[in-house]
């Protein structure tokens, strides 16, 4: 499984416009539904899945990254995208630092494994300190893709 395999880059916010954690995700959510990768009209419940999972503990997991998710009947397949706060979000994040970069990801629940190997793919990638400066510091959707592409191929898929 690769990155661009569940990432829907047209749906990639390079500069997102909330300022916290609930609106951060609404956004992401909006623009999935906005590009195709999830149904609009379920758009509202899936936000609202999120932000619970999210309540439940924080998804920052430190050095500026945060990433939400859930699984939830909605979507038929792994869906994700990636969103950049220039500024930074409070996510309570475990070293208590903003959020700089949010990967926000939708699973089916009838495939746990999917998405277990989705968050390990995204999690192998976050951990590289390459990876997440060049990310923060990519500023069009068009690189942020790029930058997907670019990890895919140096990890070997």
């Amino acid at each position: 499984m690769k990155l661009i395999d569940f990432v829907n880059t047209e749906a990639i916010i390079p500069e997102l416009e909330s300022t916290d954690r609930n609106g951060v995700i609404r956004e992401l959510i909006q623009s999935m539904a906005d590009h195709g990768a999830i149904d609009p009209d379920r758009a509202d419940g899936i936000a609202q899945a999120v932000i619970l999972r999210e309540n439940q503990g924080s998804t920052g997991f430190g050095k500026g990254v945060a990433v939400p998710h859930v699984k939830h009947d909605a979507v038929s397949g792994t869906v994700a995208t990636v969103g950049r706060s220039s500024h930074g979000v409070d996510f309570a994040a475990l070293d208590r630092a903003p959020v700089y970069t949010v990967v926000l990801l939708v699973s089916p629940k009838n495939d746990p494994d999917a998405h277990l190997a989705a968050m390990e793919k995204i999690f192998r990638h976050l951990r590289e300190d390459n990876f997440r400066r060049f990310l923060r510091q990519a500023d069009t959707r068009q690189k942020i893709a790029e930058l997907i592409g670019e990890a895919d191929e140096s990890s070997g898929g």
